[in-house]
């Protein structure tokens, strides 16, 4: 399999390869690259995923990583994390021991109970990994950001104090 092709930005950042001038104009011309002017909030997402999606965006914009085209992966993010909380919080609420109070459950309440579980356990456990795949692309994870080299802007190099002035 052949590696992804990098920013020239990237590979100059990383000084492994040394490109002549002409070299880097050609790949700097030839690529593609994606604003990052008009990124908003989609509309199917409530006030609270929109604030949250703004939080978020803002900070993969100013590390250069969002752009235009990524914002419904952010969306179907914050979504699925919305949804996961929602079905973690019905989980909790799942009560299989009798309160003190109460008599003991009866058999078929208990299957009941353990049926209503087993469903949303599946629910968030996909809700998950929905979660997680979105994160992992938009570098959201400990372990994708690890993956993630982002150029640094160019230093001036400090004047050779060995050359001649004219």
């Amino acid at each position: 399999m052949a590696r992804p092709r990098q920013p020239v930005d990237l590979i100059v950042a990383k000084g492994r390869k040394h490109l002549t001038i002409a070299e880097y104009t050609d790949r700097k011309n030839t690529e593609v690259t994606a604003r990052a002017d008009s990124v908003k909030a989609p509309v199917f997402l409530c006030k609270k995923e929109r604030e949250k999606f703004d939080e978020i965006a803002n900070q993969l914009i100013e590390l250069k990583i969002m752009t235009n085209l990524d914002c419904d992966v952010l969306a179907r993010y914050i979504r699925a994390e919305t949804e996961y909380i929602k079905v973690t919080k019905q989980i909790q609420k799942i009560k299989f021991l009798p309160d003190k109070k109460s008599q003991t459950p009866e058999k078929e309440q208990l299957a009941e109970q353990y049926a209503q579980y087993d469903d949303l356990s599946k629910i968030q456990n996909r809700l998950m990994k929905a979660c997680n795949e979105n994160a992992k692309e938009l570098g959201l994870t400990i372990s994708s950001r690890c993956k993630l080299v982002i150029p640094k802007e160019k230093e001036e190099k400090p004047e050779n104090k060995f050359m001649k002035h004219a």
